[in-house]
């Protein structure tokens, strides 16, 4: 500051601008977007749910058979909606009632990065609410699966099946979660476990 300044009284604002970290970069521009595999990990998360990558279908039984050795499951004592999980998963048998299984096994229709959420409908849980179903589930997905929104979800169910499937739901109260917004009001709280499979 000049000493003519000084004698005035004259204060000279800091530009806030030469403060900041990357002064190529405008006060305007938007901030940088996670990656969607980073961004639904990290809601995914924080929503309470147990995320487990897998490289490759070996890893994916080895962890799945890992999960039901910590949790003393019964590998038979299983509710499934799908044949294809049985026979994925070698297993003989599965329980003809939710409320007598350790556990619950299914796939998911997508998985919504920018809430953290799992998108299912009847050909993942059939005609069941998702109160009705075991506290336990174990997801079966793939990276392909991915969106930004849910948005996208159902847009691509609506374009992609010959008849729009009923059911239609997200999960994304998961436990551990401590807090809960409005879109998960009402939802059950489930211990879950996301299967991901490296496919892209």
């Amino acid at each position: 500051m000049s000493i003519l300044k000084r004698l005035l009284g004259i204060t000279i604002k800091k530009d806030t601008n030469r403060l900041r970290k990357d002064p190529a970069v405008s006060k305007f521009m938007p901030e940088k977007k996670l990656p969607i595999d980073e961004m639904f990990t990290n809601n995914f998360k924080n929503n309470g749910g147990k995320f487990l990558y897998c490289e490759n279908e070996n890893e994916l039984q080895n962890t799945f058979n890992q999960i039901i050795l910590e949790n003393g499951w019964k590998k038979e004592n299983v509710y499934i909606k799908s044949a294809d999980i049985l026979k994925r998963f070698q297993i003989k048998t599965s329980q003809k009632k939710s409320s007598e299984a350790d556990y619950f096994i299914t796939t998911a229709e997508y998985l919504i990065a920018n809430t953290g959420a799992i998108l299912v409908d009847s050909d993942q849980i059939g005609e069941d609410k998702l109160g009705d179903l075991p506290y336990n589930f174990i997801i079966v997905a793939s990276t392909s699966q991915l969106l930004e929104t849910i948005g996208e979800g159902l847009q691509l169910i609506k374009l992609n099946k010959n008849k729009i499937p009923s059911n239609i739901t997200t999960m994304k109260t998961f436990e551990g979660k401590v807090e809960s917004d409005f879109m998960s009001y009402g939802s059950p709280s489930k211990n879950l476990y996301l299967l991901l499979l490296e496919d892209l």
